[in-house]
């Protein structure tokens, strides 16, 4: 069968805006990391049951893959999405380091769900699969679209196309596994701000390039700060030029050229 490439992604800068309950409202430029991508393919299998084929360290009911099989199903009531299921596995060769702030988790199951629309003929648009990829995890919604870059706001299910040219982004991950809950709630007890509309206008009209010109890697993402705090390992990883993706652990910088 065919397979699917389901891409990491960095965050040029993120901000809070605000809260709704337990979330987060932000403003996020996402940009697709075009040369770190996980490959999903379906694969028959002889039993019944939901089987994931990869390196997760995380049991099946807990993978962001089977998180989008329930909620497409709940979707969809699709007899053929049960039958697929049952005879197939989602084999996964994972390249995107987990717990690493590059979304691997949230672009599987984003992946996931284009495949099944694809392969079983469900006929659902990219809006009516980001609404059931949001139920997964925020940052479903941008990789549904399959923008190159986005400005992600709310809580990650506002997602708006960002035309610029694709960036050649490098990436280095540290083998810190990084806690996001737990970054988040380090950064609404000690750090919080939230952004003046006047910036979030004028981020949202900014180039990626532009951002990280003028930027510090503190400026540029929210939850730096509170993340070297949890994780003081951190500093001795951070070279200068380059930026915290997401919650991280991972660092990224624009290769030139």
């Amino acid at each position: 069968m065919k397979s699917y490439k389901a891409y990491a992604k960095v965050n040029i800068f993120l901000k809070v805006t605000g809260k709704r309950g337990d979330y987060h409202e932000i403003l996020s430029r996402f940009v697709l990391v075009n040369n770190l991508y996980d490959t999903l393919t379906f694969v028959p299998k002889e039993n019944d049951d939901f089987v994931i084929y990869g390196d997760f360290n995380c049991e099946t009911a807990q993978n962001t893959i089977y998180k989008a099989f329930k909620a497409l199903l709940e979707a969809t009531k699709s007899e053929r999405l049960k039958r697929l299921m049952q005879s197939h596995a989602v084999k996964v060769a994972k390249k995107i380091p987990s717990f690493a702030g590059l979304g691997g988790g949230s672009s599987d199951a984003a992946t996931y769900l284009l495949m099944c629309n694809e392969v079983l003929h469900l006929g659902l648009s990219r809006d009516e699969l980001a609404v059931i990829g949001a139920k997964v995890g925020a940052d479903v919604p941008f990789f549904v679209y399959d923008y190159q870059s986005a400005n992600v706001s709310g809580i990650g299910e506002i997602v708006e196309a960002f035309d610029e040219p694709p960036l050649n982004i490098k990436t280095i991950t540290p083998k810190i596994e990084i806690s996001t809950p737990k970054v988040y709630q380090a950064f609404r007890e000690q750090f919080y701000k939230e952004l003046s509309i006047d910036e979030q206008i004028r981020l949202s009209h900014i180039s990626s390039l532009d951002a990280l010109e003028e930027m510090t890697p503190e400026e540029a993402n929210d939850l730096f700060e509170p993340a070297l705090l949890l994780y003081p390992k951190l500093e001795q990883q951070h070279e200068k030029g380059w930026f915290f993706s997401g919650s991280g652990s991972s660092f990224f910088t624009v290769a030139k050229g």
